[in-house]
Order: structure tokens, then sequence, then C-alpha cells
């Protein structure tokens, strides 16, 4: 008899539940509502995907319809039920009336997820406020007003929820090239920390995702092939991130059960890329 087989029957015998129904328990979304900023994006669409699929409502937020309603497609050919609702991500205005819709429906947000980002591959002296100022709002500002706008919700509810901020590995350490989204990513990863303290008594559960290399259309433009080399040279599995790759991190840190005493943690998925030195 297989080692495996045994352990289900040994379970069977005193009355502990088969691993799968063990493993639905730990990570099902059932009844949950999921709302996901970016989920139009390989990385964020990679959040909204996952959560779908574990049972979850997804609200995708964002500001083209035609490409919410691929990721909707998507996510219920999958078996999951999706919406979208129309945002700006930068703007406190929008923010406030999808919460105003929210409660005015009688609809809650157990988990939200800021995904939006954006890059541009500017030297450090060429980089302007116009750019500073565009990639700060759509990577940090739209964080900080989703944080108060769902958070604040949250909180009303007194109920446990999660928030989790996708962040980078150019937020940790100096990637070359990115100067402005490794400064916004940065800051993204000190807002969380402060949140999860700020809101852990009150069960509001705050973590960062910082994913490694993923191609995705906002950063091909500096994947040159010298700077793919030097990527690979630095990551022990010698390889780029797939986006599904990041499904089991998301589940852990939504799931109310399987991440329950997990907070002010910055999970890095990265190929074993900070462990490298020399």
């Amino acid at each position: 008899m297989s080692g495996g087989r045994k352990a289900l029957d040994a379970g069977i015998e005193t009355g502990m539940p088969a691993p799968r129904s063990y493993l639905e328990e730990l990570f099902s979304l059932e009844g949950m509502t999921a709302a996901v900023v970016g989920a139009t994006g390989a990385l964020g669409g990679a959040a909204a995907q996952c959560l779908g699929q574990a049972g979850a409502t997804v609200l995708v937020l964002g500001r083209n319809a035609q490409h919410a309603a691929a990721r909707i497609a998507a996510i219920e050919a999958a078996g999951g039920h999706a919406e979208f609702l129309p945002l700006d991500a930068t703007s406190g205005e929008a923010w406030a009336d999808l919460a105003a819709r929210l409660r005015r429906e009688g609809r809650r947000v157990d988990i939200l997820v800021n995904a939006a980002g954006i890059n541009a591959p500017t030297p450090f002296l060429d980089i302007d406020d116009d750019e500073w100022d565009r990639i700060f709002d759509v990577n940090l500002r739209s964080v900080r007003l989703g944080c108060q706008a769902i958070g604040r919700m949250m909180l009303e509810r007194g109920a446990p929820g999660s928030i989790i901020n996708v962040a980078s590995l150019s937020g940790i350490v100096p990637l070359s090239r990115v100067y402005t989204y490794a400064a916004s990513k940065a800051a993204v990863i000190n807002l969380t920390l402060n949140l999860a303290r700020e809101w852990a008594s009150q069960g509001i559960r705050v973590n960062a995702l910082s994913p490694g290399f993923f191609p995705t259309e906002q950063n091909r433009r500096v994947l040159t092939p010298d700077r793919v080399e030097k990527i690979m040279q630095h990551t022990p599995m010698h390889r780029f991130g797939e986006p599904h790759e990041l499904h089991g991190a998301i589940l852990l840190l939504a799931s109310p059960r399987a991440g329950s005493f997990l907070t002010g943690h910055n999970l890095v998925v990265d190929g074993g890329f900070m462990a490298m030195t020399i």
C-alpha cells in the first residue's frame, strides 16, 4: 500500500478530513468578494484568475471595459464569477464613488488586490516631473487610495479582510534603468508594513507581494538581450516566472484560514534571485 493511500485511510479512520476537502477548507474563498485593481494586466490578471477559481466573486476594477471583458470571460470559463466596475484608480473621487456604490448595494469586499503598475526605462538624469508623477500616481497613489476606500469599508464591517499590494524586487534592491518605478515600489512596501501594524488588531491583514522577473507588456522595453543575460545569471532557476506561478502566493495571502497569522509580510516570488550574491 502506498504512503499516500495509508495516509488517506488513516484520515478516514480517525475522522480527519480527506486531503482534497482539507485543502479546499484551507484555501477556498467561496462566498467572498475580491476587488482587483490592474486585473487586465499580466500579474493583476493572475490574481483575478486564481481568486475567481478559488470561489471568490471578482470585481475587475479599471478603465478599459473591453480589456476587462476578456479577463471576465477567462475567469468565467474556468468556473468563476466576475464583473466589471469602472474605476480610475488614481482618482480619489472615483474611489469614493465606488465605495458609495458598494455600500448602497449592500456589498462588501473581503479581499483587495492593488496591482496597477507602469514603468519607464528613462536614464536618471532625463527623468522629468511628468514621468515621475505619472508613475507614482499609478504605482503608489492608487494603492493609497484603494487602501483608504476599501480599508475603511473593511473596518466598518468589523470582519476579517485581506489587502495585497503588489510591489517588486526593485523595491527591495536597486535595479538599474527603473529608477522611478523602483522608488514607487519601495514606498508601496513601506506603506504596506505601516498599515499591517495599524490594522492588525482589527482583523485586517495587509501584505505585499514582490514578483521577480515576469515579462509583461510594461517591462519588455527594459528587457534588452544584455539585460536578460544578466538576469538569468543572477536567477538560480535560470528562467523568467510565469503569471500562474503567483497563484499559490496570492491564495496564501488572501485566504483567511491559510494566511490567518500572516500580516506585514513582503512575499518574494523570484526564482531565487534574492538568494544570489556572487
